[in-house]
C-alpha cells in the first residue's frame, strides 16, 4: 500500500482501481473542461500570509453548518453514481462522515437508496433533490427523505438541462452503461472493483427504480431520465418545495449575485456557490472566484457555502476567509472512496482536517471562527 499524504495520492489510486467509465464520470467537466480546471487552479493562485511568534496552542476547527455542529466546515457533497466508484459507496461515505462528525448528502441519482442510508447509519443526513417533471414522484421522494430522518433538503438549481460531458459520450456512460468491448476489457482489469460489486445487490439507481412511474429496471431508466429533468424550474417552484418540505432547505448552484439575492429572499437556510464541479456551463468562473462578491452581497442574510475544486485543508481555509461558512467536497471524497472504500473516505477527511488545522496555525489563528480575509496576501485573491 502506498503512503497517502495528500488527496492527489488517493486520486491516483482511485484511477487505478475504478473502471474507466465511472472514474471519468466523476473526474471530468463539460466541453473543454476549462471551468473544471479553473475550480482548482484559482485556489492555487491565492496566497497566504504566514505569521510567527503567535500562541498556536489549543486550536479548534469546529463550527456549525445550518445550525448543525461539525468537526470542520466541510460536508460531503451529493454525487451521482457514488455506488459505482465502490460497492455500496454511499453507505460507506455516510458511515465515514458520521464517525468523523460532518454531514453527508445523498444524491437523487445515487445507487444506494434513501432507505439504505437510513438503515446503515441510523443518523440524520441530508438529501439532494433534482427537480423533475413528475410532481407526484417529487412529493413521494420528499416524503421518503422525511421518513428517513433527513435533516435538510438540498435543491440543485443548475441542472435544468444537462451539460455535455465528452468523456461520458466517448465511454458510453449512459443509463444503463453500454457494454462495449473497450468497457468489458477495462472491467477485466479491475478485479477488486468487480469482486466488490459481486458481493452487493445494489447496482441500480435505488431512489428511482421501483419508485418512479414506469421505471422497473435499469433498461427503462434511461428514457425516463432524459425526459424528466425539468427546464421550467423557477423561483415559484423553489417556494413550493420549501413549503412542501417544511424543514431546512439548502439551495445549490448559485454563481451570480442577482441569483444569490433571490436565494437569500427565498427563506432557505443556506446556499452553495457552485458550478456543478465544472460539469454544466463551461466558461463560467470558478466557484472560488464567484464566492467573494456573493458572500459580501448576501452573507448577512443567508449562510453562504461553496464547492468546487477543494483538494486540501488550505482550500477550505481560503474559502472560509473569502466568506464561505461551509464547504462541500465531491471529488476529494470520491477519490478516497474509489481508492480504499470507507477507509479512503476517512483518510481524505483526516488529510483535509490536518491541513486546515496546521495552515490556520501558520496564519496566526487558533479558532476557525476568527479567520477572515486578513490571512490572504493582498492582490492574490478575487474581489
Amino acid at each position: 500500500m502506498p503512503v497517502i499524504t495528500h488527496i492527489e495520492d488517493l486520486r491516483v489510486l482511485a484511477q487505478k482501481r475504478v473502471p474507466r467509465m465511472f472514474y471519468d464520470y466523476a473526474d471530468s467537466g463539460s466541453y473543454t473542461e476549462g471551468t473544471y480546471r479553473a475550480n482548482q487552479s484559482d485556489f492555487q493562485a491565492i496566497k497566504l500570509r504566514q505569521r510567527v511568534a503567535v500562541n498556536m496552542d489549543n486550536r479548534s476547527i469546529r463550527t456549525t453548518m445550518a445550525g448543525i455542529p461539525v468537526a470542520m466546515p466541510v460536508a460531503i457533497a451529493p454525487t451521482g453514481l457514488t455506488g459505482m466508484q465502490h460497492a455500496d459507496g454511499e453507505i460507506l461515505g455516510a458511515l465515514a462522515a458520521k464517525k468523523f462528525g460532518i454531514p453527508f448528502t445523498l444524491s437523487t441519482m445515487s445507487i444506494c437508496s434513501i432507505e439504505d442510508i437510513a438503515a446503515a447509519t441510523q443518523a440524520p443526513f441530508w438529501f439532494q433533490l433534482y427537480w423533475m417533471r413528475d410532481r407526484d414522484f417529487m412529493e413521494r421522494l420528499m416524503d421518503r427523505a422525511r421518513a428517513a430522518n433527513c435533516s435538510a433538503l438540498m435543491l440543485t438549481l443548475d441542472l435544468q438541462v444537462l451539460g455535455q460531458r465528452h468523456k461520458d459520450l466517448k465511454n458510453g456512460m449512459t443509463a444503463p452503461p453500454k457494454p462495449t468491448l473497450a468497457n468489458i476489457l477495462n472491467l477485466m482489469l479491475k478485479p477488486r472493483w468487480c469482486l466488490g460489486m459481486a458481493r452487493t445487490r445494489r447496482h441500480g439507481f435505488g431512489n428511482l427504480i421501483g419508485h418512479a412511474k414506469g421505471v422497473s429496471d435499469m433498461s427503462s431508466l434511461g428514457a425516463w431520465t432524459r425526459e424528466q429533468f425539468d427546464p421550467k424550474l423557477d423561483w415559484n417552484d423553489v417556494e413550493w418545495i420549501r413549503k412542501r418540505w417544511g424543514g431546512k432547505l439548502i439551495l445549490k448552484g448559485i454563481m451570480d449575485v442577482e441569483d444569490a439575492r433571490l436565494a437569500a429572499d427565498s427563506g432557505a437556510e443556506a446556499m452553495i456557490v457552485s458550478n456543478h464541479g465544472g460539469r454544466q456551463l463551461d466558461g463560467a468562473p470558478s466557484s472560488i472566484a464567484a464566492l467573494p462578491a456573493i458572500a459580501e452581497a448576501v452573507g448577512d442574510k443567508i449562510e453562504v457555502w461553496m464547492d468546487g475544486g477543494i483538494r486540501s485543508g488550505q482550500d477550505v481555509l481560503k474559502a472560509w476567509a473569502l466568506g464561505a461558512r461551509g464547504t462541500l467536497i465531491g471529488r476529494s471524497f470520491l477519490y478516497g472512496l474509489g481508492a480504499m472504500g470507507e477507509a479512503g473516505v476517512t483518510k481524505a477527511l483526516d488529510l483535509i482536517a490536518k491541513e486546515l488545522d496546521v495552515t490556520m496555525a501558520f496564519c496566526g489563528h487558533t479558532d476557525i471562527r476568527s479567520v477572515d480575509r486578513s490571512i490572504l496576501l493582498p492582490g492574490t485573491f478575487p474581489r
